[in-house]
């Protein structure tokens, strides 16, 4: 019996600090994706993305449209009974050669996306932990948890605003230390 009860006090003791994490105002929640779409630097961030797909798609759409075209011209059987079978074997090849440029192009595209999105993602969490660490030193909050790390919350602990805000103020103030330095710089 007093086993059970030295373990009940211990285990009750253990327990309190676990609890006192989970009181009110002890952790904040973020939601990366809002940070991600909604803050300075993560539009920045996507901007220059869509940048980049922008001109992967207009090259791989250039060399679709030259495609098109050799495949009418195989479809039109007057051209094709025009052509010398030196001529015709040339569009052949240039048709494979084509073809295969614009395998790699879109090889290239997909892989390019998936770097640049994922130098992204992890441009942003830097960000965002800089962020969450400043909020919750500023409203003394011991822990900060990733929304999508949890099944559910009460959202009144939500500070992505707060974060987002932060980052804003970060984004601003390093784009004015930018500018400053730029206009030295022409001096």
């Amino acid at each position: 019996m007093k086993n059970k009860k030295n373990f009940l006090l211990l285990s009750t003791l253990c327990l309190l600090p676990m609890a006192s994490m989970c009181a009110a105002d002890s952790y904040g929640i973020v939601d990366f994706n809002s940070c991600m779409m909604e803050s300075k630097y993560g539009k920045k961030e996507l901007e220059s993305l869509e940048s980049i797909k922008d001109q992967m798609t207009k090259l791989i759409g250039d060399i679709e449209t030259q495609l098109k075209e050799i495949a009418e011209k195989f479809n039109d059987p007057d051209y094709m009974d025009s052509l010398s079978p030196d001529a015709e074997q040339d569009l052949k090849v240039q048709f494979q050669s084509l073809s295969e440029e614009m395998n790699r192009y879109q090889s290239q595209y997909y892989q390019v996306m998936n770097q640049a999105n994922m130098q992204i993602v992890q441009s942003i969490a830097g960000y965002v932990n800089q962020a969450s660490t400043q909020v919750a030193r500023t409203s003394k909050i011991p822990l900060v948890i990733h929304k999508d790390a949890i099944f559910y919350y009460d959202p009144e602990y939500d500070i992505t605003s707060a974060v987002i805000e932060e980052m804003n103020k970060s984004f601003e103030l390093e784009h004015k230390n930018t500018s400053q330095v730029e206009k030295k710089g022409e001096e």
